[in-house]
């Protein structure tokens, strides 16, 4: 993982210091050319490159908190996991829980609660004030305990 922290450092994002917003992740996706669809899906997003071209889908019809980690969740994936050519595809909450879905969930969880929101706030805060929901709050809460981010 530390190598993926250092890599994400390097981009200047402001990753894991303040949370990382809708607009940001539009901004990000601009930057790095990424197309975003928005349409109903049988699963939550998946990242997808074809012909050189780099594309994230999000289904449609998830709540903003939830669309918003599929979001980063995907392109964690394109941060990380895009091969140099040749057509690939990730899938957000599809198959078993590799190396590859961990890191792009630990890339979701620092944009949205970056490590100095967990440590001043409790669990409860993040719900009721931020409007995280229990289950994001507590995966994060994984995510600093396990790799210490």
């Amino acid at each position: 993982m530390r190598f993926l922290t250092e890599k994400i450092q390097h981009l200047r994002i402001g990753w894991n210091e303040r949370e990382m917003t809708e607009t940001d992740f539009y901004r990000l996706c601009r930057r790095f050319k990424i197309k975003v669809v928005e349409m109903p899906l049988r699963t939550g997003g998946f990242y997808y490159r074809v012909m050189g071209r780099d594309f994230i889908a999000v289904d449609s019809r998830l709540p903003r908190e939830k669309k918003l980690l599929v979001l980063f969740h995907e392109l964690g994936h394109f941060l990380f996991h895009t091969p140099e050519s040749g057509a690939t595809a990730n899938f957000h909450g599809v198959g078993r829980r590799t190396r590859v879905e961990r890191e792009a969930d630990v890339f979701a969880f620092c944009s949205l609660i970056p490590r100095s929101l967990i440590e001043t706030r409790t669990p409860q805060e993040l719900i009721d004030q931020e409007g995280f929901t229990p289950e994001i709050v507590a995966e994060r809460l994984v995510v600093l305990e396990r790799y210490g981010i």
